[in-house]
């Protein structure tokens, strides 16, 4: 194929000087195109001085440049400290180049290559010497500017390719298909942004003249990436209110009798939450609001009045949440607060029998039910509501984007509130959550015990079982949390269920010890539950499946063995099944972890309660993708943005994203069409946002 004919799309096998055995080894590193060989950006750039003539070496130089053919090579393994050499030819003069335990060099340096060279010089028995050089293979040194400074790029190597080998394909292709990139932006949005032209900036993301104007290029992609990002979150929203919902208003009183269901007063942040939901809800749109607070804060309450806020309306609620234990328990409560009522509740899991399912979809159907509690099986297609008002989820994370607005239903659409214990870092509440209003609880109720949380080693668990009995002894209850369900040859995590056994018969043999993981079938998982909540387990071992939702306020100590295996939002979660009561509580991480990182990561958790601050070093640490323990979020990776670095560039994207989209919200005025047409590319098949027609 002609080099005049390349496009964005063309193989990346077209590219002068790469080829199909080249172009099979690039597409290991997820290089398939053009396009993905402009993108492919360096993790670094190395600083190359100028070179200067071999001949001008005094020999006491602290850092030198040198340029030249290698004459020849030699490796000598002897005592105490082998070393690699060879010598290097300018025309003016010949110098050695030295690395001590370079044995790894022999193959790589070899006679006839061009190398620059840079590293300090010493005199060593009356020859000039650059000891453990930094180098670099000029493979075409007719391209190569040695006259001045240079900031050398340094790819992500890989597929059996060096940085080297990649830079010279990357550097000879530049010209060539830079001019392929299309502006996505005008000059005028540019301008009052301050952002450099995109062709530029990829221009200098490879070849910058220096370190500013490579953070220029970096926060001008920086801000492509977040800002499609917005624009998709801000068409997800558009749709998700242009279609008309019942106008749910709260009077005074349905207020009344709301809150005489509840034999507490509620906070002044619940009552905060309660208002801005029953705003939302009055409006002929539909509410499209996360209520996030920490473990704790009281979101069911504020869930459940808005919930009574759709009944008192005749229309129909459905609450789903990520497991059948979870389910549970929200049916228990709302039982719970609702006894005596005429509101009717029902359960939809995928446990029950054809009958009781069937029974359960007709009432639905024909709204008999005003308040169904399930799990996934309320996105079942036959899952049909007579007049849906109000749709809740907790813990949405647990669920994925392409789920959220399965329960919509037809005709009008229903309000939609999230619920999550997990804090969400302010950048993922732009993200991930992006097309969702935000609500916060940030006030605990009143008469909560403190926990307190301490990290031991292991060889300190007969102490942490002294004191578990003694607590036992006084009629509270622990839970024992372990990642391994099973023991395995592979690992040396102990596992729930050898951990049970062993309590049973030694640690915790004067005890009621139970046991619960995720691979035990549903009823057996409720029967334990139910026997735990009721105090007939004193001491739970279980895996993360009581990571949500449980609630036993008189379990009031929780181990968690091997806690560096966790993420510190999952170590807060399970923490907050403890502390539900007006007793202190103890949570013990048990860790043996030399890592200091895994150290400095847990000391965090003992140092703070603040669900937020904990998500946030959480973030820092695992990155987006892994936050929540699954790549659900359904958005693309991200190739130059930090969210954690680049948290004003993302208000500021997500701000330009909303406006384009209420002035323009197709994208289809022509000024609008290389940004449509980059949106596409990057989100069609993710999240189904823009039609191609």
């Amino acid at each position: 194929m002609p080099t005049t004919t390349l496009q964005l799309d063309t193989p990346v096998q077209y590219v002068k000087g790469v080829g199909p055995r080249r172009g099979e080894q690039l597409a290991e590193l997820g290089i398939a195109t053009v396009e993905d060989l402009l993108l492919y950006f360096p993790r670094r750039f190395d600083l190359r001085h100028q070179a200067q003539p071999i001949n001008t070496l005094r020999g006491d130089e602290s850092a030198a440049t040198v340029a030249g053919e290698v004459l020849e090579c030699r490796f000598v393994p002897r005592y105490p400290r082998p070393f690699f050499e060879c010598s290097l030819d300018d025309g003016t003069a010949t110098v050695v180049l030295k690395w001590f335990h370079g044995g790894y060099l022999q193959g790589q340096i070899r006679p006839g290559l061009t190398l620059a060279a840079s590293g300090p010089v010493k005199v060593f028995r009356e020859t000039i010497q650059l000891i453990n050089p930094r180098f670099h293979v000029l493979a075409d040194v007719s391209g190569v500017d040695l006259s001045s400074d240079e900031l050398l790029p340094v790819y992500p190597a890989g597929a059996k390719l060096s940085s080297n080998v990649i830079a010279n394909v990357i550097r000879k292709a530049l010209p060539q298909i830079i001019p392929l990139v299309s502006e996505t932006l005008g000059a005028e949005f540019r301008d009052a942004r301050a952002l450099v032209p995109r062709p530029e900036a990829i221009a200098a993301m490879h070849k910058p003249e220096d370190r500013d104007q490579w953070a220029q290029a970096r926060r001008r992609l920086a801000y492509d990436e977040v800002l499609l990002m917005q624009l998709a979150l801000a068409i997800q929203r558009l749709r998700a209110v242009s279609r008309p919902a019942h106008p749910l208003a709260v009077n005074p009183e349905i207020d009344r009798r709301i809150r005489a269901r509840f034999p507490f007063a509620l906070t002044a942040a619940q009552d905060a939450a309660i208002a801005e939901i029953a705003a939302d809800m009055a409006r002929a749109r539909p509410m499209n609001r996360m209520l996030q607070g920490d473990v704790g804060s009281g979101k069911t309450v504020v869930a459940l009045y808005a919930a009574l806020t759709a009944v008192a309306h005749k229309t129909q609620v459905a609450i789903m949440a990520p497991t059948e234990i979870l389910a549970e328990q929200h049916f228990r409560k709302v039982h719970g607060y609702l006894e005596g009522s005429r509101v009717r509740v029902a359960m939809l899991t995928g446990s029950q029998t054809p009958l009781q399912r069937q029974r359960t979809l007709y009432r639905l159907e024909h709204g008999e039910i005003d308040v169904v509690v399930g799990t996934h099986a309320l996105l079942g297609e036959k899952v049909q509501f007579a007049r849906l008002g109000l749709v809740v989820v907790d813990e949405q994370h647990k669920f994925g984007v392409e789920q959220r607005g399965g329960i919509r239903g037809k005709g009008h659409a229903p309000h939609y509130l999230v619920m999550t214990a997990t804090p969400i870092p302010r950048t993922l509440a732009l993200t991930v959550f992006g097309d969702l209003e935000t609500t916060t609880l940030d006030e605990r109720p009143p008469g909560r015990g403190t926990t307190h949380t301490q990290l031991v080693g292991s060889d300190q668990m007969d102490k942490v079982l002294d004191f578990v009995r003694r607590r036992l002894a006084r009629g509270q209850q622990a839970y024992f949390v372990y990642p391994a369900v099973n023991a395995s040859a592979a690992t040396d995590l102990r596992a729930a269920t050898e951990a049970a056994q062993q309590f049973r018969a030694d640690g915790l043999k004067d005890f009621r010890v139970g046991l619960i993981h995720g691979q035990m079938p549903g009823a057996e998982k409720d029967r334990v539950m139910q026997a735990f909540a009721a105090g007939e387990i004193q001491a739970l071992v279980a895996s993360v499946v009581i990571e949500v939702g449980i609630d036993v306020a008189n379990a009031n100590i929780m181990v968690i063995e091997h806690a560096d295996r966790y993420g510190l939002a999952q170590l807060h979660q399970l923490r907050g099944r403890i502390g539900r009561g007006q007793e202190d509580a103890h949570c013990v991480l048990v860790a043996d972890s030399t890592n200091p990182q895994a150290v400095q990561r847990l000391g965090v958790l003992c140092q703070t309660d603040d669900g937020f601050r904990i998500a946030e070093e959480d973030l820092k640490i695992r990155g987006p993708g892994e936050f929540f323990g699954t790549r659900q979020h359904g958005l693309p990776e991200l190739r130059v943005a930090d969210l954690t670095e680049d948290f004003e560039l993302l208000r500021m994207a997500r701000r330009d994203a909303f406006a384009l989209i209420r002035e323009d919200p197709s994208l289809t005025a022509p000024h609008h069409q290389s940004l449509r047409a980059a949106l596409l590319k990057a989100y069609q098949g993710r999240m189904g946002l823009i039609a191609t027609g």
